[in-house]
């Protein structure tokens, strides 16, 4: 889908995350998705390996910090940094490299004031955290203050906040607190049976997009969804509207991968389903009282091929 103003080049996009050779995860989910959907893409890799760490054991490369230094410095130069109209940030290689990305949204931002930024916080899942706690709280704490949009798993969450969540009236709580205008909380607490839910919190309002859970799914979920939802939110679309489209491209691929039993997201075949998906999804407004308490409201189930 293009982008709403069709008489407009569309803006860029800057992401920076982990890049692998081998799979769909990091940038290379994000820069197909987003190239899928009309968006010029700088990609910016903050580590280099062979194929996800949860594949096995393999090298990390990571630039040296005074080189990461030196690109950043040339970007923040850049007489192209006007075409920028968004920022993804993902996997980090290490704690330095947040304040070098934070100069560069503050240089981003000064000649597009608009720009959005989404941070994804990848810093873990419920097996704890699998990246140092440096890196952890210099994301939470140098780019999430930044962030117009949060995309953090439910643990990330609970990490960030400092405590358990037990249902999603503690996420919405935590959601609030984070500080981003909206946060997209994956990894949610549905209300179907054997489902799984991206909860949006955005202001007073929020709302859950449920589907049937896959078991084992791959890596690379979150990056994509990520990238997926900032690309609708560019090209016009409401909040519940990206939402629901996200949710359903990332379902419709994650289906399709678990039926041709790969380890990897298919993402190469599947360009329809980000652009046109056809899977259901449940959205639910959630209604957040005073007290942070919530009332889930009868769902309604949307077909997002339009």
């Amino acid at each position: 889908m293009p982008p709403s103003d069709a008489h407009s080049a569309p803006k860029a996009v800057l992401v920076i995350s982990s890049h692998v050779i081998r799979g769909s995860v990091g940038n290379r989910a994000a820069v197909f998705a987003l190239e899928t959907l009309g968006h010029p893409v700088w990609a910016v890799p903050t580590i280099i390996l062979p194929w996800h760490p949860g594949h096995g054991p393999a090298t990390r490369s990571v630039l040296p910090p005074d080189d990461f230094t030196l690109i950043i410095d040339d970007l923040c130069r850049a007489p192209w940094l006007g075409e920028i109209g968004a920022i993804l940030t993902g996997y980090l290689g290490n704690a330095e490299q947040a304040g070098d990305i934070a100069r560069l949204i503050g240089a981003v931002r000064q000649k597009n004031p608009d720009a959005l930024y989404v941070c994804d916080p990848v810093m873990g899942d419920k097996g704890g955290l699998y990246v140092p706690e440096a890196t952890a709280r210099a994301i939470r704490d140098l780019l999430i203050p930044l962030a117009s949009i949060a995309t953090p798993n439910r643990f990330e969450l609970e990490w960030m906040y400092g405590s358990a969540l037990a249902d999603n009236n503690d996420m919405m709580r935590a959601a609030t607190a984070l500080g981003p205008k909206r946060v997209l909380v994956t990894s949610a607490i549905a209300m179907m049976a054997n489902a799984t839910g991206n909860l949006l919190i955005s202001g007073n309002n929020a709302m859950m997009a449920e589907h049937q859970e896959i078991s084992n799914p791959p890596n690379g979920l979150g990056d994509l969804l990520a990238a997926v939802f900032l690309a609708q939110i560019m090209n016009g679309l409401s909040d519940e509207g990206a939402l629901q489209k996200a949710t359903s491209s990332v379902f419709e691929i994650l289906t399709r991968t678990a039926r041709r039993g790969a380890d990897e997201l298919v993402l190469e075949s599947e360009t329809t389903s980000l652009v046109r998906p056809f899977a259901m999804v449940q959205i639910r407004r959630i209604i957040q009282s005073t007290k942070n308490a919530a009332n889930l409201n009868t769902p309604n189930k949307a077909g997002l091929s339009d």
